[in-house]
């Protein structure tokens, strides 16, 4: 079957493969920051967070001008106020900026790892949050795995929050982690057993979708058809204003809904979580990563955003920074190449007038897969369509 009949996975599917130990050095990851709790997406991680910090109103937050525009509904359900931030062309924070906008109501300043790239100035930030008596949020999302100057990524910050279903074949995940704070207080229960079989079942469907586990899907035919019948008498017997079966972020929403603050990620995705090898997947990620650069390096149409892969960067995704994205992102889609769009579009009233940096990211930056579960056939068709969509 062509990849433009089968969709290459934007994210990690679930393989045989996908679980295998790496040999070598450890590689550490966000668990390895400090004490952490296993919640259903980052955006309900960051909810949880601000309200530890006791963020309430009144309270200003400091958040990237360049963000997922699920970063700020958790901001506004503690009723305090989103005060946007610049950032320079590397994506680094522009730390003038930042103490220009500081004042005696600003409670929080959330940094975020792009593209799982550590930021660079995350230890002078870490020092201005400590004299300015100021929480610091460390924004992993993007960086479930790396290690920055010594340390993992996540131990930066008063809190962390990483989105776990960015780096892994799961269907829902992410994590509260702090280095400064106990979390004993955080009481997390699962949200019942449709859900948690829904998750397992969706993560399933999601391999049997991108070719994966043949031999599984081929078992597991006359289950998941009854299944079918059975989700849709559940659903029909669902009280409205219930807790739906799976949170929002896994079908690529930005909205937040509460009522999963106080829920555990699934038992699935807690176990796959556990069982992945960081090592394993940081190599892969890497390989790939710098297999599109050397292909697409020198092309015209645009570059990568960031120049080099430094030691200790386990990348989400390759950040291309398209001269015309528009043009290039409506080539690939009907080739059948999935992009990243982040931070397309940004939080209402966030322009060229409060950072035209981030303004210009927001719209040039197209991100490609490179995560370990790309099969060697799907890299190379990949890189192929995406060298010629430049041309």
């Amino acid at each position: 079957m062509s990849h433009a009949t089968r969709p290459i996975p934007l994210s990690p599917v679930l393989s045989f493969s996908a679980l295998r130990r790496a040999r070598g050095t450890r590689t550490r990851s966000v668990l390895d920051a400090g004490e952490a709790r296993f919640v259903t997406s980052g955006r309900i991680a960051i909810g949880l967070a601000l309200r530890e910090m006791g963020i309430k109103a009144g309270d200003k937050v400091l958040v990237p001008a360049w963000h997922s525009p699920s970063m700020v509904p958790p901001v506004l359900w503690r009723g305090a106020q989103p005060v946007f931030y610049q950032l320079r062309a590397d994506t680094s924070a522009d730390l003038a900026d930042i103490v220009d906008k500081l004042d005696d109501t600003v409670r929080v300043l959330v940094v975020t790892h792009y593209f799982g790239f550590p930021q660079p100035e995350i230890a002078t930030l870490r020092a201005l949050c400590d004299a300015r008596g100021i929480r610091l949020l460390e924004d992993c999302a993007h960086c479930l795995i790396g290690e920055h100057q010594g340390r993992p990524v996540g131990a930066w910050g008063d809190y962390a929050i990483a989105s776990s279903m960015k780096f892994l074949p799961i269907y829902e995940g992410g994590l509260l982690v702090s280095a400064r704070h106990s979390l004993r207080q955080v009481a997390l229960r699962s949200a019942g057993p449709g859900f948690e079989a829904k998750i397992a079942l969706a993560s399933l469907e999601k391999a049997f979708a991108h070719g994966r586990l043949r031999a599984a899907r081929a078992a597991l035919w006359l289950p998941m058809k009854a299944r079918d019948a059975a989700w849709g008498m559940l659903k029909r017997r669902t009280k409205a204003g219930a807790v739906p079966l799976a949170p929002d972020s896994s079908d690529s929403s930005f909205n937040f809904d509460p009522r999963w603050i106080d829920k555990r990620s699934s038992w699935f995705a807690r176990l796959v979580t556990r069982l992945a090898s960081p090592a394993r997947i940081a190599a892969a990620r890497r390989a790939n990563y710098e297999r599109i650069d050397a292909n697409l390096r020198g092309l015209p149409g645009g570059r990568a955003l960031y120049p080099r892969l430094p030691d200790g960067t386990c990348p989400w995704v390759f950040p291309f920074l398209a001269d015309d994205p528009e043009a290039l992102c409506e080539r690939l889609r009907q080739a059948g190449v999935p992009v990243v769009r982040f931070g397309l579009p940004l939080w209402q009233g966030v322009d060229d007038s409060v950072c035209a940096t981030s303004a210009r990211l927001s719209r040039h930056v197209v991100g490609f897969a490179c995560h370990q579960e790309l099969q060697e056939q799907e890299l190379a068709w990949m890189i192929e369509t995406i060298r010629k969509a430049l041309a």
